[in-house]
């Protein structure tokens, strides 16, 4: 039990497990739990435990684990992260995500500086006394009436089980103040026709078996549990039929906090944490809920032309989460609806290589492929696999006057294009790619060239929230200034997320502007390029940019570059 002495406040503990299968929805179930805690008046401070060994998940592909989710401090979180920034409207950081690997590494740091004074070093108490200070530490942190804990991966998994221990250890010493929500899965076999409970019984035997009794199942299925489901699960799994709650298959995710409030999860909590039951007020995100299942006015196609869309024999929407939920976020707020074709940017380049085989024309064979959608996005990338497709895509779009958004790589590649197409410069490119061109128009920086000779990956690029200086007369300065985007409007200062180590290089600067590439914004700091565009002069929308505006996005607060993307994709 965590009391904050100031204002004798006894901070409560909610564990948020998993059962069955992984992707189940514990993180978006979670994030609408803590939503509905802070609706009714209270500090509501997340939390995820990773299972992996990686200190963080800047490194991992995100075919593997989905799109690294980037906060204003630099961290690079899961994507749960992020559900709890949307759902929360509040920023997180490094204090609000943890890794197996931060675990071990803090212990065995501690154990060579001799801080455990000769004792031999263990998983239990050590591992899951770590494991319980990072909680006890945020709830300090944030001041926090309710810590929200969601454990990585599935219950039964031998690599989270210490996190299941931990939770565990905090129920015997803070009777009454820690509670125990479980997610579980509950399938419906097309040859039998009916909801199985089973697996979910079976889930909750193992939280059983580590001496954890759930307060709560949350049960994922594909429509509302019948009383019957209700009824078994409370007879196999010892727990009330009131505290058995349905969380169905959605239209949106967004609507996961209303139909949870409905069946009175919130006050339920409450009640069981002895804390006042307040009202909540959810007229803004009913609104919201009602403009998502609206009828748009408009509907849109985007063509996003990426290389992390397959895994298998199967195409992944996680690679690009972020950029995804920007998009809806946007196209709610617009009333248009929003189509996305996704192109493999690997296809491109073998369409063109096959046009230049054939010696038929390579334009043609791109609009085959690439169509003409009513806009072209090229999100976060990262190598030379599919750079050339993207690059053709950024000229297609410069060519075809349709309206380009360039996402950091996607910016970069922009420039490559432009610079080729343009410049003449036929071999220009990213150092990143061609460590040889004659014509290295996006480089690495000498900080940057250190690391890498070091081969530090980890943690070393330009992450986080960097502040920026827009120029006056611009779309960059249009778009911040129509939709209040400046942090600073006297000083034209705005802010937006990085995760990158290979910049615009500013040797060719003049040459590029001279020729009709706008640089609209530089870094306060070092004078780096942020944002490029083509003036609306000569084209109805291009533009790049270095950041990632897709991560500071909000369903009740859309970013203003893909406000202002869309509404030209519109027209």
């Amino acid at each position: 039990m965590h009391t904050d002495k100031s204002v004798n406040k006894i901070t409560k503990y909610i564990f948020v497990s998993g059962g069955v299968i992984s992707g189940i929805g514990k993180g978006t179930t979670a994030a609408s739990i803590a939503f509905l805690l802070k609706s009714a008046g209270y500090k509501v401070a997340p939390i995820k435990f990773e299972n992996y060994l990686n200190l963080d998940a800047g490194t991992i592909n995100p075919i593997e684990h989905g799109d690294p989710f980037l906060c204003e401090d630099g961290t690079e979180t899961d994507m749960d992260i992020g559900s709890y920034e949307k759902f929360l409207d509040e920023d997180m950081d490094t204090n609000n995500f943890v890794t197996m690997g931060k675990i071990y590494q803090t212990v065995i740091d501690r154990e060579r500086r001799f801080e455990y004074k000769g004792e031999d070093v263990e998983a239990i108490p050590h591992i899951t006394d770590e494991i319980i200070a990072r909680i006890k530490s945020l709830a300090r942190r944030k001041n926090a009436d309710i810590v929200l804990i969601e454990l990585g991966g599935t219950a039964g998994e031998y690599q989270n089980v210490f996190y299941y221990e931990a939770s565990r250890i905090m129920t015997l010493k803070n009777p009454g103040d820690v509670l125990h929500i479980h997610v579980s899965y509950v399938p419906t076999p097309g040859h039998l026709g009916e909801p199985k409970t089973k697996p979910t019984q079976l889930s909750v035997r193992t939280l059983n078996s580590m001496g954890i009794q759930p307060d709560f199942i949350v049960a994922r299925s594909e429509k509302y549990l019948d009383q019957r489901r209700r009824d078994r699960f409370a007879l196999f799994c010892n727990i009330l039929p009131q505290d058995i709650i349905s969380n169905p298959d959605l239209a949106s995710v967004y609507e996961i906090p209303l139909i949870l409030h409905k069946q009175g999860l919130d006050k339920r909590i409450l009640e069981k944490l002895k804390l006042p039951v307040n009202s909540v007020d959810m007229t803004q995100w009913e609104t919201l809920v009602a403009s998502i299942k609206s009828k748009k006015h408009k509907q849109i196609t985007l063509a996003i032309v990426g290389k992390y869309f397959g895994t298998g024999e199967y195409q992944l929407r996680d690679s690009y989460a972020a950029l995804f939920d920007a998009i809806d976020h946007a196209g709610w707020a617009l009333g248009v609806e929003v189509k996305t074709k996704w192109i493999d940017s690997e296809k491109i380049e073998s369409a063109a290589a096959k046009a230049l085989a054939d010696k038929k024309d390579k334009a043609s064979a791109l609009k085959e492929i690439i169509d003409m959608p009513d806009g072209i996005i090229v999100p976060i990338g990262w190598g030379e696999r599919g750079a050339e497709g993207m690059i053709m895509a950024a000229s297609y779009a410069r060519i075809n006057k349709i309206p380009y958004l360039g996402l950091c790589y996607g910016m970069q590649l922009a420039v490559v294009a432009f610079a080729r197409d343009i410049l003449g410069f036929n071999d220009a490119n990213t150092v990143e790619n061609s460590p040889d061109t004659k014509h290295p128009v996006i480089h690495l920086m000498p900080k940057q060239e250190s690391f890498m000779k070091r081969r530090a990956y980890g943690g070393t690029m330009r992450l986080g929230a960097w502040e920026a200086i827009v120029k006056k007369g611009t779309r960059a300065y249009e778009i911040y200034e129509k939709y209040n985007g400046f942090i600073n409007k006297e000083k034209n200062l705005t802010s937006e997320r990085h995760r990158h180590r290979y910049e615009f290089n500013n040797e060719y600067a003049k040459q590029f502007e001279e020729k009709g590439l706008t640089i609209s914004a530089r870094s306060l700091e070092e004078g780096l390029a942020e944002i490029i565009e083509i003036p609306k002069e000569s084209h109805p929308f291009y533009l790049g940019t270095q950041g990632h505006p897709e991560y500071k996005s909000r369903p009740l607060s859309p970013h203003p570059i893909f406000l202002s993307f869309l509404q030209a994709c519109s027209k």
